[in-house]
């Protein structure tokens, strides 16, 4: 029993003795290392360019990095599991101070697949890092992100540096890291190939499955399919009150998830986030308009090969009133 003691308390202090590295440590800093081609990147500002790239954006960084103004300045991430503390998004604007206006288009592609900015700092582990969407893809939000949208035209606004707590710089010091680099480019599945096309724009286009999956800590970036829970839900999200809203199940699990949906209600719930019986889905779900019925339809049928997961989720009841 005293060895046993000896070894638990051996345990607890070098326990204690790693947590207190990383929070003096915090977010780990890496190599800036983008490949040539890379470095010297131009993206052409075309406007069906442009035009793709507002549709990205609207899924992704307007999302988060919208104000109440509609202006890409930041703000709060209401939605993010407690776990995470309050922390809040950065400004977005071409402002060249405060914002991006000062990257060049080869820093901001390197910076959207790993999440390394130039000076070697690494975006923590909620900024997603789009390791899978199509190269042509990201650098339409590139060519977006140039644009003269008055949504991400220079403005000096921005708030005071992330307190990242504990919990986040041990996440960011063990259990995430930078994506690597592809090492090919990535193309966008023929739109015939309806299985193949739906998965990109769910999991590399739209990243659904990080939210509908069963654990934010367990999802796959690399390898989407083999996240904990993969498309059965459970996830606990917030909504914009700070209430607890848990990811739905969208396996074709016919008593959990979305196995008695027809596609056009399907199409209802991503497009405009409608439910079947007519009342609307609960934020953080949102309707996603910008998204064709084409594309939602490739992802319901991709959906139709994920395995079924049994998962009867606890779903979000507005209280009267609300």
């Amino acid at each position: 029993m005293k060895i046993l003691g000896y070894l638990l308390g051996s345990a607890v202090l070098l326990l204690a003795a790693c947590l207190a590295y990383f929070h003096f440590k915090g977010i780990p800093d890496y190599q800036y290392d983008p490949p040539a081609a890379v470095l010297h990147l131009q993206v052409p500002r075309d406007s069906a360019r442009v035009a793709r790239g507002a549709k990205i954006a609207t899924m992704h960084c307007m999302e988060c990095h919208a104000g109440p103004d509609g202006k890409l300045v930041g703000k709060p991430m209401n939605d993010l599991p407690p776990m995470f503390g309050q922390l809040h998004t950065l400004n977005i604007t071409r402002d060249s101070m405060h914002g991006i206006g000062a990257w060049t288009d080869g820093e901001l592609y390197y910076f959207l697949r790993t999440g390394i900015h130039k000076d070697g700092h690494w975006s923590p582990p909620f900024m997603p890092k789009y390791s899978l969407m199509a190269d042509e893809d990201l650098q339409s939000v590139i060519a977006w992100l140039r644009s003269d949208d008055p949504r991400i035209a220079p403005d000096s606004r921005e708030y005071p540096p992330n307190e990242y707590n504990l919990f986040v710089k041990t996440l960011a010091n063990t259990l995430f890291g930078p994506p690597p680099f592809p090492e090919k480019p990535l193309v966008i599945p023929n739109p015939a190939d309806k299985i193949a096309f739906g998965k990109y724009v769910a999991d590399d286009l739209s990243n659904c499955y990080i939210c509908h999956s069963a654990d934010l800590l367990k999802v796959n970036s690399l390898e989407p399919e083999k996240s904990f829970g993969y498309y059965g839900g459970g996830t606990p999200m917030r909504n914009d009150a700070g209430e607890t809203v848990t990811s739905a199940n969208i396996t074709m699990d016919p008593e959990t998830g979305i196995g008695k949906w027809t596609e056009e209600q399907f199409i209802q719930a991503v497009r405009f986030a409608k439910k079947p019986d007519g009342s609307m889905l609960s934020r953080p779900m949102g309707p996603h308009s910008m998204l064709t019925d084409e594309e939602v339809s490739a992802i319901f049928a991709y959906l139709k090969t994920v395995p079924v997961i049994k998962n009867p989720v606890q779903r979000y009841q507005a209280s009267v009133g609300k």
